[in-house]
């Protein structure tokens, strides 16, 4: 016999308490701080800031204590609280070519003005286990730097003299604002990109990894990739000029593909593009990969059938946190819907077992 489990607010109490329990761990091991996830597992940081679609490092890495290392919990945390804060104002679009870059590297170009700058990436290492860092009272010394790096220009702006490349389209119109508005199909570019900044980074470096096997037609160089510090600045009406409100830290790649030319445009190449908060290089690349391969109508392209080609699927299935709200319902109460399924199979099974009896006295 089925019945329903009764519980109530106490068990719910116990159940969260056994959660602060297992996610304090061991007492006897020193508890991990705020401050030291934000400065030793910053890549962490940096993603719970992009898919929640808020900067504020301190917040975003006490969502990582919080949820235990769940990163799709602290990008739901992070989303959460940022419904609760007021909208003061709008910022001015970010000059990522006035950026003081930390890493700025280009696939097309060996040597580029202002260089190729390395940066901090695991891109060298010998992914070997390093039982150094295991060792208590470990000291690193700190890398010799420049007081300021040198802001370089963008690497496709050399194509572009030439006229080799697509214009980088123009557009003063204030886009949508996917945080306060549903997402609705068909989505122009700048919502999609949007979209694809905030998407869960698996899902999209698989889509984006599709488009390199085929999926897509979509044969990508990096043009460039940096991650550096730009200017965050807000216009003031009363002052009549924009003030910097503060600096935030930015990966961006833009992707140069081949082109032979439709109907409507010359052969040249064309541009994917992806910009995500903090150092999130993997994302930035996926993202430039899936955005030129949704670019295909705007181009005169074929369509293959690719999934990334496929806007609805791509946009509508991106987002984790719908994602996970969605698939982690079914673990909750169903009791209803069970009962009426098991009523349903028990009539069936009935119904078939009766005509089994009628064919063999027949």
């Amino acid at each position: 016999m089925y019945v329903a489990v009764k519980g109530g607010e106490r068990a719910i109490e116990n159940a969260h308490a056994w959660l602060a329990e297992e996610r304090r761990g061991d007492r006897s091991v020193v508890e991990l701080s705020v401050a030291q996830i934000r400065e030793q597992l910053s890549l962490a940081v940096n993603r719970v800031m992009a898919e929640g679609s808020l900067y504020d490092p301190d917040l975003a890495a006490l969502a990582v204590k919080q949820s235990r290392g769940d990163l799709i919990e602290a990008i739901f945390l992070i989303r959460a609280y940022r419904t609760t804060l007021p909208r003061l104002g709008a910022s001015c679009a970010v000059a990522t070519e006035a950026m003081a870059c930390d890493r700025r590297i280009s696939a097309t170009f060996k040597d580029v003005p202002g260089g190729q700058i390395l940066g901090p990436t695991f891109d060298y290492t010998h992914r070997l286990l390093d039982f150094k860092l295991a060792a208590e009272g470990e000291t690193v010394s700190a890398p010799t730097r420049e007081a300021e790096p040198a802001k370089v220009p963008h690497v496709t702006g050399f194509l572009n003299r030439e006229g080799l490349i697509e214009e980088a389209p123009h557009d003063d119109t204030p886009p949508p604002d996917l945080t306060r508005e549903p997402l609705e199909m068909p989505a122009e570019r700048s919502l999609r990109l949007q979209a694809l900044t905030r998407a869960d980074e698996g899902f999209t470096l698989g889509l984006a990894y599709s488009t390199q096997r085929g999926y897509g037609r979509n044969h990508a160089f990096v043009g460039e990739l940096r991650i550096g510090t730009v200017a965050v600045e807000m216009d003031i009406p009363e002052l009549g000029f924009a003030v910097e409100i503060g600096e935030i830290i930015l990966t961006e790649c833009e992707t140069v593909n081949q082109f032979t030319g439709s109907k409507t445009e010359p052969p040249q190449f064309t541009r994917g593009y992806g910009l995500v908060f903090g150092q999130t290089e993997r994302k930035a690349i996926s993202m430039a990969l899936v955005d030129r391969a949704l670019r295909w109508e705007e181009l005169g392209e074929d369509n293959v059938g690719a999934p990334a080609q496929d806007a609805e699927f791509v946009l509508y299935h991106a987002d984790n946190i719908q994602a996970t709200g969605f698939l982690e319902h079914i673990k909750l109460p169903h009791y209803v819907d069970f009962q009426s399924e098991l009523e349903l199979v028990r009539k069936l099974r009935r119904d078939a077992g009766a005509e089994q009896i009628q064919e063999a006295a027949e």
